[in-house]
Protein backbone atom coordinates (compact mmCIF):
# COMPACT_ATOMS: atom_id res chain seq x y z
CA UNK A 1 0.00 0.00 0.00
CA UNK A 2 1.22 3.48 -0.80
CA UNK A 3 1.84 5.99 1.93
CA UNK A 4 0.86 9.58 1.22
CA UNK A 5 2.15 12.67 2.98
CA UNK A 6 -1.00 14.67 2.36
CA UNK A 7 -4.61 14.33 1.37
CA UNK A 8 -3.90 16.33 -1.80
CA UNK A 9 -1.32 13.76 -2.92
CA UNK A 10 -3.73 10.88 -2.38
CA UNK A 11 -6.54 12.71 -4.19
CA UNK A 12 -4.27 13.44 -7.14
CA UNK A 13 -3.28 9.79 -7.50
CA UNK A 14 -6.90 8.62 -7.26
CA UNK A 15 -7.97 11.17 -9.89
CA UNK A 16 -5.30 9.85 -12.22
CA UNK A 17 -6.40 6.25 -11.69
CA UNK A 18 -10.02 7.19 -12.40
CA UNK A 19 -9.04 9.07 -15.57
CA UNK A 20 -7.05 6.10 -16.88
CA UNK A 21 -10.03 3.82 -16.20
CA UNK A 22 -12.42 6.18 -18.03
CA UNK A 23 -10.08 6.40 -21.03
CA UNK A 24 -9.62 2.63 -21.07
CA UNK A 25 -13.39 2.09 -21.14
CA UNK A 26 -13.76 4.54 -24.04
CA UNK A 27 -15.93 6.91 -22.02
CA UNK A 28 -13.70 9.97 -22.46
CA UNK A 29 -14.79 12.60 -24.99
CA UNK A 30 -12.14 15.20 -25.74
CA UNK A 31 -13.42 18.79 -25.64
CA UNK A 32 -16.29 18.33 -23.20
CA UNK A 33 -16.40 20.09 -19.86
CA UNK A 34 -16.61 17.81 -16.80
CA UNK A 35 -20.36 18.31 -16.30
CA UNK A 36 -21.06 17.76 -20.01
CA UNK A 37 -19.05 14.54 -19.84
CA UNK A 38 -21.04 13.41 -16.80
CA UNK A 39 -24.36 14.29 -18.41
CA UNK A 40 -23.42 12.38 -21.57
CA UNK A 41 -22.50 9.28 -19.55
CA UNK A 42 -25.70 9.59 -17.52
CA UNK A 43 -27.81 9.74 -20.68
CA UNK A 44 -29.13 13.26 -20.11
CA UNK A 45 -30.50 14.76 -23.38
CA UNK A 46 -27.87 16.98 -25.05
CA UNK A 47 -30.41 19.66 -26.02
CA UNK A 48 -31.10 20.37 -22.32
CA UNK A 49 -27.44 21.14 -21.55
CA UNK A 50 -27.41 24.58 -23.18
Amino acid sequence: MLGFNSFASAASVLNGIELVDIIRKGQFTLGLRPFQQFAQLAGYPAHKLH
